[in-house]
């Protein structure tokens, strides 16, 4: 299937998304709304696919909704306007996501990102949810998955003052991993999914349902969760080929079953 928004790159067990600029045309949100949602629908069912990487294909790729009312809504739908979530997609995703930020990374652009699950910036990237300032609130789930990640208190500061923050500063504050060179970037990226993918693509998918699904529960709630997952785990072809490899001592060949 091809694309409007996006280009794909497939290198073994993962997949490459490339998000072109689509800053202020309300278009061409809409249209990576739908091409997202239907990638990410695709993936779920490519059982090779192991690990995401997303990324931009220019500095702008990821500074979105800078005219906050345009570029969400479709102009030809009257006062009710609809609102094109492009996090969501990636947040339902079950395999592992890293988000590759190659330039400013604010307003619904921030809030994508922060449904990935690993995110490695530009030194030279900035982030902001900076709604506030035009008497509008983020929509795309900012207010919800940025307070989880970097603590009520910052998320706070940032959503109620709109404030706009460096690479080094959100690497502080944990909202990004790992702040690199902009040369150095895609190749961090590889090295990190790379890793991943060598692992058990089950393992990888539980461990992240573990901790996601944990956060919202009591803490013995979430470890009933892991140690149900942990057992699950048990019973599958890619535990018994762990085992034996390192008995062995080779490198096991998981296949995600």
């Amino acid at each position: 299937m091809s694309y409007e928004t996006l280009t794909l790159q497939k290198k073994e067990h993962i997949v490459v998304i490339t998000i072109v600029d689509v800053e202020n045309d309300p278009a061409k949100i809409a249209r990576l709304s739908d091409d997202l949602s239907d990638l990410c629908t695709d993936i779920t069912s490519d059982s090779e696919t192991r690990v995401i990487i997303l990324t931009g294909a220019g500095e702008n790729a990821f500074s979105m909704g800078t005219d906050f009312l345009r570029a969400v809504s479709r102009m030809d739908e009257g006062p009710c306007k609809k609102l094109w979530p492009l996090a969501e997609p990636i947040a339902r995703l079950d395999r592992p996501v890293i988000a590759a930020i190659n330039g400013d990374a604010v307003c619904q652009g921030l809030e994508l990102i922060l449904a990935c699950d690993i995110r490695i910036a530009v030194e030279t990237a900035s982030f902001g949810l900076p709604h506030i300032t035009k008497g509008l609130i983020p929509w795309d789930g900012g207010t919800q998955r940025l307070s989880r990640l970097v603590g009520r208190g910052k998320a706070m500061e940032m959503i109620l003052t709109g404030e706009i923050i460096d690479a080094q500063d959100a690497y502080r504050i944990g909202l990004v991993n790992r702040v690199v060179h902009a040369n150095e970037l895609m190749e961090v990226a590889m090295n990190i999914a790379q890793e991943m993918a060598s692992r058990g693509p089950l393992a990888l998918r539980y461990a992240k349902e573990a901790i996601y699904k944990g956060m919202d529960q009591t803490l013995e709630q979430g470890l009933r969760l892991e140690a149900d997952l942990y057992f699950l785990l048990q019973t599958t072809s890619d535990r018994t080929e762990g085992v034996t490899a390192f008995r062995e001592k080779k490198t096991p060949r998981f296949e995600g079953r």
